[in-house]
């Protein structure tokens, strides 16, 4: 009997060149010998401007790293206003639906959602799987309703019922489902009451890439007399930039100015009014702002660092969660500066690998910058060496993708 690969059909509404993990995922998928195809938007986020190369007509089925790739039609969340961001978030989930037709005559063995938002994304994937009989699995990073009210602003009441009701709809009727937080599967588990074989939690892991740094002469050079604060990835609402602002206030108070310097790799929606906050202020000096960057350069940046910094907004749901960039900085290996709570603040008390604030305390957060910047070295060893082999040990990228594989197939 001639043994047949198994497929998977992988939806999501970001994929590459898009910079989301999903990516790495089916190209792990691919190495322990599955086929993938991959339904997912055109590329446009976080600016909301398609790609070069990419339009409604161009490049709409590829094959990247032997994963196929079909993209489905999105509006792009051009500007970043409630209204495009809403737009965005129905567009792609609608025109999926047209893709059933086609998705109807292939053969899958399971349908795996990479659920981040909207929960929406997911309905092809979800119907696709109850007509032909397939396992349906999410793996939810933005917990739904929550992460909705934390892009668009909305107070009335009877839309935040049918936005719960909706979101709870998704993940009653999905198979089985993959969590990032041990807190997120205690609630998600209320709230489907799924059997435990049904639900668990695989935290976020990292590319090979970030375990290993990377020596950049001119950063070193530009970088070298300055006490180095990194943060990377998005800037939005959920950061709590000015919680970072607010704090370097304080630091040019206390005559830190010319010492400390803030340097942030990543774009997004809040950039500009971060940007004016900054310069309203006269913090000029003390912010460099290196704008976009693909992963492999990351670790040159961490590399610098003497601390990398993560900030979030007082959140229900921000409690739930643990960013993937915590998980990036624990396997780089540096300090973690991390103004959190919840899972997130759990976590890095746990493996011992920073000091962590409360969100949105700027006062807290100034005094941990200055007791790192004032730290022993060997302190400073600990952290790092801490970080180092909780991430071997539990983060590592191929323990987490079998461990994914395992709970898929299982």
């Amino acid at each position: 009997m001639v043994k047949t690969t198994k497929k998977i059909l992988v939806i999501c509404q970001h994929y590459w060149p898009e910079n989301f993990r999903i990516t790495d995922m089916c190209e792990g998928f691919i190495e322990r010998g599955y086929e993938v195809d991959v339904l997912c938007g055109i590329p446009n986020y976080p600016l909301g401007v398609f790609f070069n190369g990419y339009s409604y007509f161009k490049n709409r089925k590829e094959i990247h790293n032997k994963v196929k790739i079909n993209r489905v039609f999105e509006i792009p969340r051009k500007g970043n206003s409630n209204l495009m961001i809403f737009l965005n978030y129905i567009s792609f989930p609608i025109a999926s639906l047209f893709h059933l037709p086609r998705l109807l005559t292939k053969k899958y063995d399971k349908i795996f959602v990479y659920q981040l938002s909207p929960v929406l994304m997911g309905i092809t994937g979800i119907i696709l799987g109850k007509i032909k009989k397939i396992e349906t699995i999410f793996y939810v990073l933005d917990l739904w309703p929550e992460n909705l009210y934390s892009v668009l602003k909305i107070k009335n009441k009877t839309l935040k019922k049918i936005a719960f009701n909706v979101s709870t709809w998704f993940y009653k009727k999905t198979d089985k489902i993959i969590t990032v937080s041990p807190e997120m599967e205690t609630l998600l588990r209320d709230r489907t009451n799924k059997s435990e074989n049904k639900i668990t939690t695989v935290y976020q892991y990292c590319e090979k890439v970030y375990e290993t740094p990377q020596k950049d002469k001119e950063l070193e050079s530009r970088f070298s007399k300055f006490f180095n604060i990194v943060f990377t990835g998005n800037l939005s609402p959920a950061q709590s930039l000015e919680t970072i602002t607010n704090t370097a206030i304080l630091l040019k108070k206390n005559g830190y100015e010319d010492k400390i310097r803030f340097i942030i790799v990543g774009d997004g929606m809040s950039k500009s009014s971060f940007i004016q906050e900054i310069e309203k202020n006269n913090l000029k000096e003390m912010f460099i702002f290196e704008g976009l960057k693909p992963k492999e350069d990351i670790p040159k940046y961490t590399n610098i660092a003497d601390v990398l910094l993560v900030t979030l907004a007082k959140s229900d749901l921000l409690e739930l969660t643990i960013p993937a960039k915590i998980t990036s900085y624990i396997a780089a290996a540096k300090p973690i500066l991390a103004s959190v709570s919840g899972a997130s603040s759990k976590l890095i008390k746990k493996i011992n690998c920073g000091l962590v604030s409360d969100p949105e305390d700027s006062l807290s957060l100034y005094k941990n910058i200055v007791l790192l910047y004032k730290m022993d070295k060997t302190e400073i060893k600990n952290f790092c060496n801490n970080a180092q082999k909780y991430h071997f040990k539990y983060l590592e990228r191929n323990k987490s993708i079998d461990k994914i594989i395992k709970f898929i197939f299982d």
